[in-house]
């Protein structure tokens, strides 16, 4: 398992998010609703049939050398969630409101289409086809993306510099 605590948490300043998804992530809801649950909230509005909620994507805060932390970096390399890391403290719902905004695209016929940008797999392809005005619009206020790369002994991180992806490969063992 591999401890990303020194990639995630860069000094006692940054705060920590996971993008999870529940399509792809078995018992995900008995974790977070669990005793060692993080704060979290979903990211489709309205309450949700149990089936929906399943395979929902989430977005919970992290700290450091928690079991649901540990629990996560237990599933590593099974594409279960994106992570995030903001300089300063934010508040959930902010969040929420701007990572909402994503859920929905159009398709060339104008067809709205679920955009499954919190499957670490997508986000990974996405990120780097992305313009300035469509970076800006993916980050918002998040500073770092962290995503399994192909070969899961690393982790790509994704941030913006000048409306520029810059993209990195960090070794996780």
């Amino acid at each position: 398992m591999p401890d990303l605590t020194r990639i995630l948490w860069r000094n006692d300043e940054t705060a920590v998010f996971v993008l999870l998804d529940g399509a792809a992530t078995a018992g995900l809801l008995d974790r977070l609703y669990g005793a060692d649950g993080p704060e979290f909230v979903c990211l489709y509005r309205g309450e949700l049939a149990p089936d929906i909620a399943e395979v929902a994507p989430y977005l919970a805060r992290l700290e450091k050398s928690h079991a649901f932390t540990e629990w996560l970096f237990s599933g590593w390399g099974q594409h279960w969630c994106s992570y995030l890391s903001l300089p300063a403290p934010v508040e959930l719902q902010q969040l929420r409101y701007h990572f909402r905004k994503l859920n929905r695209v159009y398709g060339p016929d104008g067809e709205p289409l679920l955009f499954r940008y919190y499957d670490p797999r997508v986000l990974r392809s996405f990120a780097p086809t992305c313009d300035a005005a469509q970076l800006a619009e993916l980050f918002g206020p998040v500073e770092r993306f962290l995503v399994e790369a192909a070969d899961a002994a690393v982790c790509t991180e994704f941030s913006v510099a000048n409306g520029e992806l810059v993209s990195r490969d960090i070794a996780v063992s």
